[in-house]
């Protein structure tokens, strides 16, 4: 279950892989950086009544406020960076291949119009159960976080997957194939929702993540050449 997401990480190393990464977490932060400020000016038209009230007050709201905006924008950087990371998805799905996989033919897929809708229904789709999972993990310390997590595993997991499946398939294609293929697809999406909770390690979930799920989809194909050992 770690052989893909190690793979992935040991090919930071690679050039084109790493200038992806950076390009990635380039536009990542800058969408960080205006979730944060968006999250900030929300956080403070909802406590702009504390803020007229006494000094003290106003002060513990504004503090509160500032820990929300941040806590929000964390929570909503994951759907915004698989968004952005899907516009790299054949770059990286690329890299992966010619450096573990030489021997596959040019991918020939789902047309280039149904990967750009699915991307951004990848997108809201995280972003939905991002929000029901910080809203379960608010009514239900504990048990709410675990849920948030799992449900934010398979949305991420099953979202990357479909997606790089369908470089080389049809969508419905790419469908069947992640439901004979959902543990270990599931088990990326369960690493990559608790690592989108790591400062720092976050910015690197999306294209680490498309990199791991490439690995469980060419494992789950006959492949025209020897699998290649983790370098």
């Amino acid at each position: 279950m770690l052989s893909p997401m190690l793979r992935a990480f040991s090919q930071l190393d690679d050039r084109v892989f790493l200038g992806v990464v950076l390009r990635s977490v380039a536009l990542s932060l800058l969408a960080f950086l205006a979730l944060l400020a968006a999250s900030a000016w929300a956080m403070r038209e909802l406590v702009a009544v504390s803020l007229a009230g006494p000094g003290w007050l106003g002060w513990v709201a504004g503090l509160l406020g500032g820990a929300g905006a941040a806590l929000l924008a964390v929570w909503l950087f994951i759907p915004a960076a698989i968004l952005i990371a899907t516009l790299y998805s054949d770059r990286v799905a690329d890299a992966v291949d010619a450096r573990f996989y030489p021997g596959l033919p040019k991918p020939s897929g789902a047309p280039l119009s149904v990967q750009v809708y699915d991307g951004l229904a990848l997108g809201a789709r995280v972003l939905g159960f991002q929000l029901l999972a910080l809203v379960l993990s608010i009514l239900l310390p504990g048990v709410g976080l675990i849920l948030g997590w799992a449900i934010t595993g398979w949305a991420i997991g099953r979202g990357l997957f479909v997606a790089v499946a369908m470089r080389r398939m049809s969508r419905a294609e790419a469908v069947a194939l992640y439901a004979r293929r959902r543990a270990p697809v599931l088990a990326q999406g369960g690493l990559l929702a608790a690592a989108g909770v790591v400062p720092l390690l976050n910015l690197l979930v999306p294209v680490l993540g498309i990199a791991a799920l490439t690995h469980v989809l060419n494992e789950s194909r006959p492949l025209p050449i020897p699998r290649l050992a983790l370098r």
